[in-house]
C-alpha cells in the first residue's frame, strides 16, 4: 500500500464468479434505474461502459473518465482515514475498494463495495458540475478537520453524495450513489410514503443526524447540481460558527421553514 493508501486493482486477479457478481447487479439496478435515476447519473453509466463483461478495469474507465472530467478511480483495501480520503477528493482521485461482495451478500453489506463506489459514485463525476463539487467538498473537508467540523460536513456528504434526491422538470430522481447502488432504496427513496422528502439547505443538512444501518427517515431535495456547488464554494467558518451553537434537528423533525415535498408517515422507522 502506498502512503496515500492507494494499491493495485490487480484486474487480472478477479475471478469469474467475482464478475458474475458483479454482472448481476449491474443488470438489475440497470434495468430498474431508468425513469428513477438522475440524467446525469444514466448518462454517465452508459458513457463509462460499465458493463462489459464484469468488474471495471480502472485503467479503461479512467481514460474516459479524464477526458471528460480530470478525474480518475483510485483503488484502496478499504475505508481510509478522513484526511486521506478528502486529500484524494480535493486531487480529483475517487478512492474505491476492490473487492466485491459475495453472491449472499448481494442486498446488503457494512462496508462499500467496489460495485457501491464505482457503479454508485463514479457516472455522477463525468458531469462537470458534480465533479467540482467533489473536489469541492474535499477541499473542505480539509477544512473542517481543522476547524473541528467534520460532523456537520459529514452530514452534507451523506445527504447528498450518498442519498440525495434531485428536482427535474419531470419529477424527483435519484442522485446518491447509496440509493442508486441498491435493488430497495431504489425503490424506497421515491415511493414510500414512510420518510420525509424535504427541499435542500445547507445549514438545515449540517444539522440532521442521518441512518447509517437502514433506509433513511429524510431524504433531500437538491434543486439542481448548480445550486449544490454554489453551496459548497462558500466560506463555511461563519457557518461553522453558527452551527457550533445550534442544537441538531430530530432526524424525522420537520421545521417551519422546510420545503416539504412529501411529508412522510415514519411508519417504517415505527416498526
Amino acid at each position: 500500500m502506498s502512503a496515500d493508501w492507494t494499491i493495485d486493482q490487480n484486474w487480472a486477479d478477479y475471478s469469474a464468479a467475482e464478475h458474475q457478481v458483479w454482472i448481476t447487479l449491474y443488470e438489475r439496478q440497470a434495468a430498474l434505474l431508468p425513469g428513477r435515476a438522475c440524467e446525469p447519473f444514466l448518462k454517465g453509466l452508459e458513457t463509462l461502459d460499465l458493463h462489459r463483461s464484469g468488474i471495471p478495469d480502472f485503467a479503461r474507465i479512467n481514460a474516459e473518465l479524464g477526458r471528460l472530467t480530470g478525474w480518475s478511480v483510485v483503488a484502496v483495501p478499504g475505508l481510509v482515514p478522513d484526511a486521506v480520503f478528502f486529500d484524494h477528493l480535493a486531487n480529483r482521485r475517487f478512492p474505491a475498494g476492490r473487492f466485491i461482495r459475495k453472491p449472499g451478500e448481494l442486498d446488503y453489506l457494512q462496508e462499500p463495495d467496489i460495485f457501491h463506489d464505482v457503479f454508485g459514485h463514479v457516472p455522477m463525476l463525468t458531469d462537470p458540475v458534480f465533479a467540482d463539487y467533489m473536489q469541492a467538498y474535499g477541499r473542505g473537508g480539509l477544512r473542517a478537520l481543522q476547524l473541528g467540523r467534520l460532523q456537520n460536513l459529514a452530514r452534507l456528504y451523506w445527504y447528498t453524495v450518498e442519498f440525495g434526491l434531485l428536482d427535474t422538470p419531470q419529477g424527483l430522481r435519484l442522485m446518491g450513489a447509496g440509493i442508486v447502488s441498491s435493488r430497495a432504496e431504489s425503490v424506497f427513496a421515491l415511493d414510500d410514503p414512510s420518510p420525509n422528502r424535504l427541499g435542500f439547505d445547507l445549514e438545515r443538512v449540517m444539522r440532521t443526524p442521518y441512518r447509517i444501518d437502514d433506509f433513511q427517515q429524510v431524504y433531500f431535495v437538491v434543486p439542481s447540481l448548480q445550486v449544490l456547488l454554489d453551496a459548497t464554494l462558500q466560506e463555511f467558518t461563519p457557518i461553522y460558527g453558527r452551527l457550533a451553537k445550534a442544537k441538531d434537528i430530530p432526524i424525522a423533525a420537520i421545521e417551519t421553514a422546510d420545503r416539504v415535498f412529501t411529508r412522510g408517515t415514519q411508519a417504517y422507522a415505527a416498526q
